[in-house]
């Protein structure tokens, strides 16, 4: 008979009410994504998502949500940036990510959290480039910073497993 162990996941995040308390990066990063996010392709559901990527070498990358009709075959912003940042700056690690919603083009009251096909590929990039970065969900009422990505996908694929 095995024994059954039972673990709880914690780690530390910060919460702030608005942007005016983040550094100075943070709060651009904030920015960027709050106006790419106004003009996502979002026809059908009407849930504009934008994200902004803060490279090492200080460039920004954004990127918004792309829908189709098709669904499946729609993007979200945070990998229509980090892939785009891939694209163009293959060697360049990411520092942070800044994510936000509007819903019917009003931005939302809380944060909403990427999706979990982002986290995984927020995984892949900590691991790729040997680093943790920086994630922040920004809400109208209040914004959400992570230290690592990878903390909010805690059993993630990894590449070892192929």
């Amino acid at each position: 008979m095995s024994e059954k162990t039972q673990q709880i996941f914690n780690f530390p995040f910060e919460e702030f009410e608005s942007s005016s308390a983040l550094n100075i990066s943070e709060k651009e990063l904030v920015e960027k994504a709050e106006e790419i996010a106004k003009g996502a392709y979002a026809k059908y559901s009407n849930f504009s998502v934008g994200a902004a990527v803060l490279l090492e070498n200080g460039t920004i990358v954004t990127g918004s949500n792309q829908e189709n009709a098709a669904y499946p075959s729609g993007l979200c912003a945070e990998r229509v940036a980090l892939f785009y940042a891939s694209s163009q700056y293959p060697d360049t690690p990411v520092k942070a990510i800044a994510v936000t919603a509007l819903r019917n083009k009003q931005p939302l009251d809380e944060p909403v959290p990427p999706c979990g096909s982002c986290r995984q590929v927020f995984v892949e990039w900590e691991k790729r480039f040997n680093q943790p970065f920086v994630v922040l969900m920004a809400g109208k009422k209040k914004i959400i910073k992570i230290e690592k990505a990878s903390w909010l996908l805690p059993f993630n694929f990894q590449s070892d497993f192929l």
